[in-house]
């Protein structure tokens, strides 16, 4: 069976956790290792802020800590990602990171973002959630 890589970004591994969705077995994902890094920062900000139960935010990490990503940070990515933010103007390079590990490793990049979303449209197909959860036969 060929699967489809789709490339995540945190906002739209948040939804996935959010709403316990089944990603299809035809699918696999990929994201830069800085993938963990925002989930949890924005998961323990969620609760400091009153907005999230800890319970219901540990439910969530233990959802995104069960999905099979390949998680990904060598140097080429980093040289991609570098390239990408300096192309771009970006001041970093953590949204950079996700269009060169799609450039790289994925078929699409799926992010929530409309920013990042065209900002990645010249180097990479932008995928949509709907896309992700969607069973291709």
């Amino acid at each position: 069976m060929v699967k489809t890589r789709f490339a995540i970004a945190a906002d739209a591994a948040l939804v996935l956790a959010k709403n316990a969705a089944k990603v299809p077995d035809n699918h696999a994902l990929v994201a830069p290792t800085l993938l963990r890094s925002q989930m949890l920062a924005h998961l323990y900000s969620a609760v400091r802020n009153g907005d999230l139960r800890k319970r219901e935010a540990d439910i969530q990490l233990d959802y995104l800590r069960g999905l099979r990503i390949r998680l990904l940070g060598d140097r080429v990515l980093q040289r991609y990602a570098w390239n990408i933010a300096s192309q771009l103007d970006w001041a970093d390079t953590y949204r950079a990171e996700y269009i060169a590990v799609t450039q790289l490793q994925a078929d699409a990049l799926v992010t929530l973002d409309p920013d990042l979303a065209a900002a990645a449209q010249p180097f990479v197909q932008v995928a949509s959630l709907k896309d992700l959860l969607t069973t291709v036969v």
